[in-house]
């Protein structure tokens, strides 16, 4: 379902007193909105950069932020600690952007090939999830690796310097690591993945209409610069190229090889039973407690908004 355009003029209320705190990773919301003129915000607006979902979570549990995305991993976690956040949307994704990775000339061909190796991941993010999913997939566990958690700048340190023997990881790294001759796909996790990522909300400001009405123009603006960038892949990587300080050739051989566009719009059940099925994965890896329900998370305060 698409999002609609605005909603209508004579339900909304004033928005110019309302700021909203938003969450950015390097080269996208800060970048793209005001790339594609959907900046122009009938409210205020201020963005800080994170690099990571789990501590975008924490912002908001820390009422530090009111908006804010991250994939279904991040959303786990913060459901697992009881944490003040809200769900209120979808935005459906690539999933052809994460894999583990092998150095170039190692004798591995396949994630079976890993027992016993030093093996980088990116802890409580999807590389951590589909890395638990393809050793189960191989009969095999994090007990049959040696584990390294690593930050997306130490994996690509370590990866150069050839102190791991493979790496799960996800975005640029991959094409990065790729044209200098340093690592190859070992396995992509394309069919593990689900796509989903979420829109987090700050729950202690959603009985606010204003904050409501802007925060769902927010995300439909977010939505319509995406549409405008998935028609333009060459003019996205000049965008964002400089920003993320990633040649632009490598940033448009990741655009082009996304398997399908991101999509923004309201989220449904089946979205809560994929991230039930990621938190079961988790327990069952003994990473998280048994008995996790996530449905908690996700709330309908945007709904209406969203779907009208």
């Amino acid at each position: 379902m698409a999002l609609p355009s605005s909603p209508r003029a004579a339900d909304a209320p004033d928005l110019s007193g309302v700021t909203l705190r938003v969450a950015s990773f390097r080269g996208q919301d800060s970048t793209l909105l005001p790339a594609t003129g959907q900046a122009d915000f009938p409210y205020r607006v201020q963005f800080s950069e994170f690099n990571s979902g789990n501590l975008i979570a924490q912002a908001i549990n820390a009422d530090a932020i009111d908006l804010g995305g991250w994939s279904e991993i991040p959303m786990v976690f913060a459901a697992a600690s009881g944490a003040q956040v809200a769900v209120v949307a979808t935005m459906d994704g690539p999933t052809t952007d994460q894999a583990v990775l092998a150095p170039l000339h190692s004798p591995y061909r396949s994630v079976a090939d890993l027992r016993g190796r030093r093996v980088g991941y990116i802890k409580a993010t999807t590389a951590h999830y589909f890395l638990i999913r393809m050793l189960e997939q191989h009969g095999m566990s994090f007990a049959d690796i040696h584990p390294v958690a690593l930050g997306m700048s130490e994996g690509l340190t370590a990866m150069k310097a050839g102190s791991l023997d493979a790496w799960a990881t996800y975005g640029y790294a991959i094409q990065t690591l790729e044209n200098d001759g340093t690592a190859r796909i070992l396995e992509s996790a394309r069919d593990i993945l689900s796509g989903h990522y979420f829109i987090g909300a700050n729950p202690r400001r959603l009985d606010d209409p204003a904050f409501r009405h802007a925060a769902a123009d927010y995300i439909r603006r977010l939505g319509r610069a995406y549409a405008t960038l998935a028609a333009d892949k060459p003019g996205w990587a000049r965008i964002v190229s400089p920003v993320i300080q990633v040649p632009e050739p490598i940033v448009l051989a990741y655009l082009q090889g996304h398997n399908r566009p991101y999509h923004l719009r309201a989220w449904t059940d089946a979205d809560i039973a994929g991230a039930q099925s990621v938190a079961d994965a988790f327990a069952h890896a003994g990473v998280l407690p048994a008995g996790i329900r996530v449905n908690a998370v996700f709330s309908p305060a945007l709904a209406s908004l969203l779907t009208a």
